[in-house]
């Protein structure tokens, strides 16, 4: 999804994802309609977090409501499609590791797509389990500059468990543990005000550093597997300086 977290590897090209509004507003709905499937057809977002998390997504994206409302009935109808979540593990041009989430329907599908962009796109596709290792999974909250000023935001944060934050041009990104995501968002929705995005990503716990002609490469695969409409999340372990980023996505 969009937002401006360095530790999400696809983030950056943020005009691009303005481009996609369209398919992130798809996958934000594949993503209700899933939590109230999952939920056994819960619609009450207070008694079903995931499905609390996905509605508070959309509208951090200024996702309709009457769109939000139609995949809550679409995941509490009987003709909802059967997701499956899949995770995919790879490594890149030079070296990157990188790990795709997805929901699918048709799991041959998407593994076949998934591991076609890898091959085309100087990657290689592995087990799972190959690079996740070098992740840490950890919840991850975003706020726009208007939340506050970077001690305010600390302030709110430290209040409500955070482990950590980043506040620069862009916003303010507070990482917290797994499991304490939940009861984080809901502290800092009642000091901060609602987030821009509530996620569960992949942390990288070191960046591997990439040449010009890798990048270039690179971004090209990230590209490919972010246009798959069964991929919902792409996070990887690059570092690139915002001015090469900039230089390769313009």
């Amino acid at each position: 999804m969009a937002g401006h977290s360095k530790f999400k590897n696809i983030q950056h090209r943020k005009g691009r994802q303005d481009k996609l509004r369209s398919k992130i507003f798809s996958r934000l709905s594949k993503e209700i309609t899933v939590a109230v499937k999952m939920g056994g057809g819960t619609t009450d977002p207070d008694m079903n977090p995931r499905l609390r998390l996905a509605i508070q997504n959309a509208k951090g994206q200024s996702m309709p409501k009457d769109n939000i409302q139609r995949a809550i009935n679409k995941g509490s109808g009987g003709d909802a499609e059967d997701y499956k979540e899949m995770r995919y593990e790879g490594y890149g041009p030079g070296g990157v590791a990188v790990v795709v989430e997805a929901l699918t329907d048709n799991t041959n599908r998407s593994a076949s797509n998934i591991r076609a962009a890898f091959t085309k796109n100087g990657g290689q596709l592995g087990e799972t389990g190959s690079v996740s290792f070098m992740f840490d999974r950890v919840g991850e909250i975003t706020y726009k500059l208007e939340a506050g000023d970077a001690d305010t935001v600390m302030e709110a944060a430290i209040e409500a468990g955070a482990d950590d934050v980043e506040s620069d041009e862009d916003g303010h990104v507070i990482t917290c543990a797994f499991e304490d995501l939940g009861s984080a968002s809901k502290a800092l929705e009642s000091s901060l005000g609602e987030p821009e995005s509530v996620n569960i990503i992949w942390k990288p716990q070191n960046r591997t550093p990439v040449n010009e002609e890798k990048a270039a490469t690179l971004l090209k695969l990230l590209d490919a597997l972010d246009e798959d409409d069964d991929v919902q999340n792409v996070f990887s372990n690059e570092d690139m300086s915002e001015e090469l980023m900039e230089k390769l996505s313009a």
